[in-house]
């Protein structure tokens, strides 16, 4: 075959992903709100991306380590406070934090304003997690830490108890 003959050729594979303003999957987690932009499902699975706004005085999940993707966050506004082992990161819009996997950490707002974060889990695996807190509110259970660190523990994911 040509080279000419294969660019012409249809694609295969997944299709353009196009998200709009106000599309996407919600997710609502107590004063958290998530809009799922990807899941994975047009990715190969390799990257998820999604926008959270954080109310007000919003306190994150536990403190925290994956151990297989990594998770970037993105603040395109307010302040977002980045607790990583014992030290504090005050992330304000336009501030990229990146988190390798076995890094300890966890988020919160701690301000009288909302934040807008943009982040993305590479690989996908994360998203569920989501979904599945999600799942325990709408359940009619408490998200409490622990119901939080039982989910994680499904995505390679454990509680930093020792910070280090």
């Amino acid at each position: 075959m040509t080279e000419e003959a294969r660019i012409s050729e249809p694609q295969t594979g997944p299709a353009l992903s196009v998200v709009g303003p106000g599309e996407g999957e919600t997710i609502v987690l107590g004063t958290t709100r998530m809009r799922v932009l990807e899941d994975g499902s047009h990715t190969g699975h390799r990257l998820a991306i999604a926008e959270s706004v954080l109310a007000p005085h919003t306190q994150g999940p536990p403190q925290h380590r994956h151990g297989r993707h990594d998770e970037g966050f993105y603040v395109l506004s307010g302040t977002v406070r980045f607790t990583v082992g014992d030290q504090d990161h005050d992330a304000t819009t336009g501030t990229l934090v990146m988190v390798p996997p076995g890094t300890p950490h966890t988020f919160a707002n701690l301000t009288d304003q909302p934040a807008v974060m943009l982040s993305t889990f590479t690989p996908d695996l994360y998203v569920q997690y989501f979904r599945d807190l999600q799942e325990v509110l709408a359940g009619g259970r408490p998200l409490t830490p622990q119901a939080n660190i039982d989910a994680m523990s499904h995505y390679a994911t454990e509680p930093a108890t020792d910070r280090g």
